[in-house]
């Protein structure tokens, strides 16, 4: 288990929220919406996917969502026609995506627990995602080799999270958390982020090397997202198998 009890207490107490994309979750929705198209087009480029049919582009894919939260990118991979299976280890965030998801009339396999213990040793999926969650887990090592396991060959395993520097603390927790409040107080832990060379570092044993690397600005005020070069706050990173 790599899931931390507290993190999990405070994901129950915001699970009701998930939804509202005017809440405590608005920068998350706001980021999602550019991770998607994000991960769409990688998909299309690296496992040779027509994504240009919004309903089908990923009939036949099997997608596992590590750290799923509310279902907000399970949902939208499910509506485009992937299989997506969403683990997470907060019961108020599965029971949330799971509502959701049944008011929607989408199919998303929503599974609660950690994934050693929720998935059968026969499940392998074409993409793995662990989005903005790495930095919540205990030992980050042991969580990625447990992810990049899941991997079929020729998969790739997409990790966005936030970097470890004085930058991120200024902006991710003073700023985003104390002085403009668009995040909960006691979102992040500051020496819980991860570097871009510990991501790679920890991945190697798996023969996964990284593909892309690009940074996400966000403005609070606007609530607006955009990918950018810088990488020291918020990044997504894109592996395959070497």
């Amino acid at each position: 288990m790599t899931a931390i009890a507290a993190e999990i207490e405070r994901f129950n107490r915001l699970s009701a929220t998930w939804w509202d994309s005017r809440g405590p979750m608005r920068p998350l929705h706001v980021a999602n919406a550019l991770r998607l198209d994000y991960v769409v087009a990688q998909i299309a480029s690296h496992l040779g996917r027509d994504t240009a049919n919004a309903q089908n582009g990923l009939n036949g894919l099997r997608i596992l969502d590590v750290g799923c939260g509310g279902g907000l990118m399970s949902e939208a991979l499910a509506r485009l026609g992937a299989h997506v299976v969403g683990v997470d280890a907060s019961p108020g965030n599965v029971a949330a995506a799971r509502l959701h998801a049944e008011s929607q009339n989408i199919m998303v396999d929503y599974r609660l627990g950690d994934p050693t213990e929720v998935l059968s040793p026969q499940e392998h999926f074409d993409v793995v995602l662990a989005l903005e969650v790495v930095e919540h887990v205990s030992d980050v090592s042991a969580f990625l080799a447990t992810s990049a396991a899941r991997l079929a060959p020729g998969g790739m395993l997409f990790v966005s999270t936030i970097d470890r520097t004085l930058k991120s603390f200024i902006v991710a927790i003073v700023g985003a958390e104390y002085l403009l409040r668009v995040l909960p107080r006691g979102t992040h832990q500051w020496s819980m982020f991860v570097r871009p060379e510990e991501l790679s570092a920890a991945l190697a044993p798996s023969d996964l090397q990284i593909r892309d690397l690009r940074g996400m600005r966000y403005v609070p005020l606007l609530h607006r997202a955009s990918w950018c070069k810088d990488t020291t706050v918020n990044y997504i990173a894109t592996f395959s198998h070497t």
